[in-house]
């Protein structure tokens, strides 16, 4: 069976993210996807939420890996098929190291994009490419469709299978561009289902990064959901 998949989303448990949890369930199961990773920025409480809601509101029709963006000394790095919260601030080794302990996969997001103050160093790309999992080939959010070259140019040259990523804060972005994959079930499969992954859809218009901002404003302001709480290490146990 095939996936439409996205490995690179945010819920409201991102402090720059508007879409909560029902509103994210509701809106890849309208839009076509079926696979998605929530990668809230240093936080995981609110993949877990989507987890157990997908299940419920959308059984069968939504797989979720549970994932975090996880700033380190030096830019991003994303986790996926994460157990517990990965600390910010460690370096990249270290970050992917912790990762790798859980038994997950470390991805670089966005790299190479010159409008992010976020990303993964050019030095440290070149220090941990050959240790990460993969690259993330295609980000809707990238303004510059060379950056995304730039980042599958790197893969290739390391053998590192690419992702895709919306990079979603808004329900309007979820489903804009997907990856067609075979369905997996661990994080091995899930590699090699990424080696014959097809790119379908299209990047998300700029002005998106301005509902970031908005959100941002509205968190600063007290404005956030009464569901979502501080950031704090989590389990599925």
């Amino acid at each position: 069976m095939k996936l439409r998949a996205d490995f690179h989303s945010h819920s409201n448990y991102s402090r720059d993210s508007l879409t909560g949890p029902e509103a994210f369930v509701d809106s890849c199961v309208r839009k076509g996807v079926t696979c998605i990773a929530v990668t809230d920025h240093n936080e995981i409480e609110g993949a877990f939420v989507i987890e157990k809601l997908a299940a419920t509101r959308a059984p069968g029709r939504l797989k979720v890996v549970i994932g975090e963006e996880v700033k380190t000394a030096e830019g991003e790095i994303i986790g996926l098929f994460l157990e517990e919260l990965v600390p910010r601030g460690m370096s990249p080794e270290e970050t992917i190291a912790a990762i790798h302990e859980q038994g997950g996969l470390a991805v670089i997001p966005h790299p190479y994009d010159i409008f992010r103050r976020s990303v993964l160093t050019d030095e440290a790309i070149e220090r941990v490419k050959t240790s990460v999992d993969a690259i993330e080939g295609f980000n809707c959010r990238n303004i510059l469709a060379k950056h995304d070259q730039r980042a599958r140019d790197t893969a290739a040259g390391v053998d590192k299978p690419i992702t895709l990523g919306t990079d979603s804060h808004s329900a309007w972005e979820l489903g804009g561009a997907l990856l067609e994959l075979d369905d997996f079930e661990t994080p091995l499969e899930l590699l090699q289902s990424l080696r014959g992954g097809r790119i379908v859809g299209k990047r998300s218009w700029p002005w998106v990064h301005w509902l970031s901002t908005y959100a941002k404003v509205r968190w600063r302001l007290g404005l956030r959901p009464s569901y979502v709480s501080p950031p704090r290490a989590v389990s599925r146990h």
